[in-house]
């Protein structure tokens, strides 16, 4: 565990951790949508264009993901309008070291006094604040605030809280720091198992090439990842990026997850394509 540092601005002051990234990206990404239950004890609390989800274990409340750093005051004000608390978060888990989804972890680890849980690289990359030297969207550049309140878990590692047992899944290749989670959620005697998936799809700065043999271990990674997704027991599927699942805000369909994989495979394939025949640089 990596210890908290960090105070409340004071009023009328700049909030440094919530200062506004993206600002281009922003209308999309951060869409205005109202929280919403999905199934049980699960909810949405994040936007349009961001996936943020709530879990109500019965013995305090975990979040996935953070979206962007000035999304922190919107993600609490769905919390409470669920009527949650924000104290009462004890867990944020972490998709992947991005600023769209881990840019407002600071600010949200903060304000509630939870600990963020990633893995060993995405805890790296969300206390550096800034892309990993392997990341394939380095080129992009950009800083976010730095996680201080951090706890790191394994690939299959449990996480449990009141009546609720999560399951890290590592899903690397788009970062190689990607954690997907996966958990049921029961409404009286019907139980189903979401998962909330990392970003699956090949995307990377100008430059940047899949077939260059310093990329290997992340063209690797991503044939797990994808092997993986297939596997999980998946009735309903929140993806890191609503429309990267389909329309709507999660998949309930059957084979969900399976879908979401292949339809990852297709792009990586045809990524891969183009660079060995010249067309992409």
């Amino acid at each position: 565990m990596i210890a908290p540092k960090a105070n409340a601005p004071r009023p009328g002051t700049i909030d440094p951790l919530t200062r506004p990234m993206a600002i281009e990206r922003a209308k999309e990404w951060l869409a205005p949508l109202p929280p919403e239950k999905i199934f049980g004890n699960s909810y949405l609390v994040g936007f349009g264009g961001l996936s943020v989800a709530l879990i109500d274990t019965g013995d305090g409340l975990i979040l996935i993901d953070g979206a962007l750093p000035q999304a922190a005051p919107a993600i609490l004000n769905n919390v409470r309008k669920l009527g949650f608390h924000p104290k009462g978060i004890k867990y944020i888990l972490s998709t992947e070291p991005h600023f769209d989804h881990g840019g407002g972890l600071a600010a949200l680890a903060r304000d509630t006094g939870a600990t963020v849980v990633a893995s060993r690289r995405g805890a790296e990359g969300l206390q550096a604040g800034m892309l990993a030297k392997d990341d394939p969207q380095l080129g992009y550049g950009g800083r976010w605030p730095s996680v201080t309140r951090l706890r790191m878990v394994k690939d299959g590692e449990l996480l449990r809280l009141g009546r609720t047992t999560i399951t890290a899944h590592a899903t690397p290749g788009h970062t190689m720091g990607s954690m997907s989670w996966s958990w049921q959620s029961c409404e009286a005697k019907r139980c189903k198992a979401i998962v909330f998936a990392s970003s699956l799809n090949p995307v990377s700065a100008d430059g940047y090439r899949y077939t260059a043999p310093s990329s290997a271990a992340i063209v690797r990674g991503f044939a797990a990842s994808y092997k993986r997704m297939r596997a999980l027991p998946c009735a309903i599927l929140i993806s890191a990026h609503p429309d990267n699942a389909g329309e709507g805000r999660y998949d309930s369909k059957p084979g969900a997850c399976r879908r979401y994989a292949d339809r990852s495979r297709e792009l990586l394939a045809k990524r891969l394509a183009r660079e060995r025949s010249g067309t992409e640089l």
